[in-house]
């Protein structure tokens, strides 16, 4: 009897676990189908219908940095799945007390939770994370690699307003070697088919060669780099570099790379603006540009929710399982992503 137990929970475990700790990894199919899902998902909350419950499984939250807007989504599209969430924050956790993060992960492994939501200031964390974890793993952000969910959102909400992601111009303005949500972003929509401008300071936005090779342009002049474009992604400007030396001032980068209703005329009238946030007001952008209808930057928060459903669906393998047969409010969003 302890043998046969033994041997059914070797078989369990002989499936290896589906991750999500970045976007480069995926292919242009499995970005369409998590969209897709996301669309269903977005679609079944808000008419109101029955959300396929995952069963009573147990998600880690583990944020070793503070994040609001990216740990209250996934703690709701826990909820809307049926899932249980068990939250650790670093100040509380044992890496305080000088435990390594490896031995963080096992502990947590065989805590028997059953899958595990990471932030980590530290590039790479959630690889290793999904070493040792033996189960799946969704990178929330770590350090300056990439965040995944965050482009999911930013791509649905595109989708949304423009029907399709192939062929935009799509320019990320800001500080972009430092920036996880401008390395995934550029990987997803250079996948779907649009084209990516990366715009800044030269200390914030080297030459692709020294920024991981990432798919885009780069432009050191903000005219050129919004001339047309669809689409502006605005990055936070993290004050720290100023202290670093690649900024003189805060005023002068406003002057020169700020959003604001002169400098949208640049792009195309239909440009849809966005911003991940927290937003420094007067800086990355001004009121007019982040108030304003073009702005989708309160559709990127809500529609983070239903992305990360989404994942949590996908790692778990339960994709047979998704409301499919739902139609999406916004019909055409749901039809480009299946196009692809």
């Amino acid at each position: 009897m302890v043998r046969t137990r033994l041997s059914s929970i070797k078989k369990g475990r002989a499936k290896l676990p589906r991750n999500l700790t970045a976007i480069r990894l995926l292919h242009k199919e499995e970005i369409c189908e998590l969209l897709d899902s996301s669309a269903d998902f977005k679609a079944r909350v808000i008419d109101g219908k029955a959300i396929p419950s995952l069963g009573k499984k147990v998600v880690g939250m583990l944020f070793f940095e503070n994040s609001t807007r990216t740990r209250v989504s996934f703690e709701q599209a826990a909820h809307y799945l049926g899932l249980k969430t068990a939250n650790f924050s670093a100040a509380g956790s044992s890496m305080s007390k000088g435990e390594t993060l490896k031995d963080t992960i096992l502990t947590l492994r065989y805590e028997r939770l059953d899958a595990l939501v990471m932030r980590h200031r530290a590039s790479g964390s959630a690889t290793l994370a999904a070493r040792y974890f033996n189960g799946p793993v969704l990178n929330a952000g770590d350090g300056q690699h990439e965040h995944p969910t965050q482009a999911l959102g930013d791509a649905l909400t595109i989708l949304e307003r423009k029907g399709s992601l192939d062929g935009l111009t799509v320019s990320i303005v800001g500080d972009v070697e430092h920036s996880r949500v401008a390395r995934s972003n550029a990987w997803l929509l250079s996948k779907m088919g649009a084209e990516v401008r990366f715009v800044g300071p030269r200390t914030l936005v080297p030459t692709p060669q020294h920024i991981g090779m990432l798919p885009g342009e780069v432009f050191h002049d903000l005219q050129s780099g919004i001339q047309g474009a669809d689409v502006i992604i605005c990055l936070r400007l993290q004050k720290e570099r100023m202290q670093e030396g690649m900024l003189s001032s805060i005023g002068e980068y406003a002057k020169l790379y700020q959003i604001n209703r002169d400098t949208l005329r640049y792009a195309k009238p239909d440009c849809v603006v966005m911003h991940p946030g927290p937003i420094n007001r007067g800086v990355e952008l001004d009121d007019a540009a982040a108030d304003s209808e073009r702005s989708a930057i309160t559709a990127q928060i809500e529609n983070g929710i239903f992305v990360r459903m989404a994942a949590l669906n996908w790692v778990f393998g339960e994709n047979d399982m998704g409301p499919r047969a739902v139609e999406t409010p916004d019909k055409s969003a749901k039809k480009a992503v299946k196009a692809k």
